[in-house]
């Protein structure tokens, strides 16, 4: 029972991001995330950490350290992983940020190699992004 309360506040924190519900949306990812580590779903926590970065970043006072932090843990969670798909992702968003603050090499570097690690799947929206993001950051 509690392994669907947490998705369902996960798909409630994500209807949130999309509509601009950034505070509500920060809840329900708080309360996905406790209960997720209260019934041990640790598959979840990258997905969850990212979500809880995105929503932060839209906050008033954009707490982007915080942010930072919620999407190196989701990296480092999703590499133990083994999953690559939001490894791809929370390391987009890392690097999107750091480009944000002007450290355009330091995404670069961050970035290209987990991006080359990939031999398929060009035509996925997150491999797009990745890309676009790097070629941006090389121009």
């Amino acid at each position: 029972m509690r392994f669907w309360f947490s998705r369902a506040k996960t798909a409630l924190a994500e209807a949130c991001l999309a509509a601009g519900h950034y505070d509500e949306g920060l809840e329900q990812a708080s309360q996905a995330l406790s209960t997720a580590g209260e019934v041990g779903m640790r598959f979840d926590l990258p997905r969850l950490q990212l979500l809880r970065g995105e929503l932060l970043l839209h906050v008033p006072g954009r707490r982007t350290e915080t942010a930072e932090g919620c999407f190196r843990s989701a990296f480092e969670v999703a590499d133990a992983q083994g999953a690559r798909g939001w490894a791809l992702r929370a390391v987009t968003s890392m690097a999107r940020l750091l480009a944000e603050r002007g450290e355009r090499m330091q995404a670069y570097d961050l970035l290209n190699p987990i991006y080359v690690s990939f031999t398929e799947g060009f035509d996925t929206l997150d491999l797009k992004e990745a890309k676009t993001l790097l070629d941006e950051l090389a121009s």
